[in-house]
């Protein structure tokens, strides 16, 4: 996976959507879950600019993963407004990421664990794997 950092800005192609992520054509979960660490270690003032406007989509699968996330209800209405009047949604920031995107939040969140069958003993590579097929068949 490349990544292109310009110090306030993370160019991710299909790494990472706003509330979302790509799908696994090929690879592993584990390499998936590890490029998604990389991106979620970056400062939360980043700018993130992804390859494609799937925020309004990805915010209803979202919020059916962790409705009680208020940071995602907040964003999530202004997602759907912005969307409304033809407005876009990205860029993102790394921080609105981590606070809203279940694919940088599976260990962070019971909620969603709980809400795609994750169990107690499952690794982080078998939750993202989890939120991954959820989302796949959302």
């Amino acid at each position: 996976m490349n990544i292109f950092s310009f110090r306030t800005s993370v160019f991710v192609g299909d790494a990472l959507f706003s509330l979302g992520c790509g799908r696994m054509f090929e690879g592993t979960p584990s390499q998936f879950w590890g490029s998604l660490q990389r991106l979620r270690s970056l400062p939360d003032d980043i700018q993130v600019y992804c390859a494609h406007e799937y925020t309004e989509s990805n915010a209803k699968f979202a919020l059916s993963v962790e409705p009680g996330n208020t940071d995602l209800i907040e964003r999530s209405k202004d997602i759907f407004e912005k969307r409304k009047q033809g407005l876009p949604t990205v860029p993102t920031s790394i921080g609105e990421e981590k606070k809203t995107n279940p694919f940088l939040r599976g260990d962070v969140s019971a909620e969603i664990r709980r809400n795609v069958g994750a169990s107690e003993g499952d690794t982080m590579d078998q939750v993202f794997a989890k939120i991954r097929k959820a989302k796949d068949n959302f």
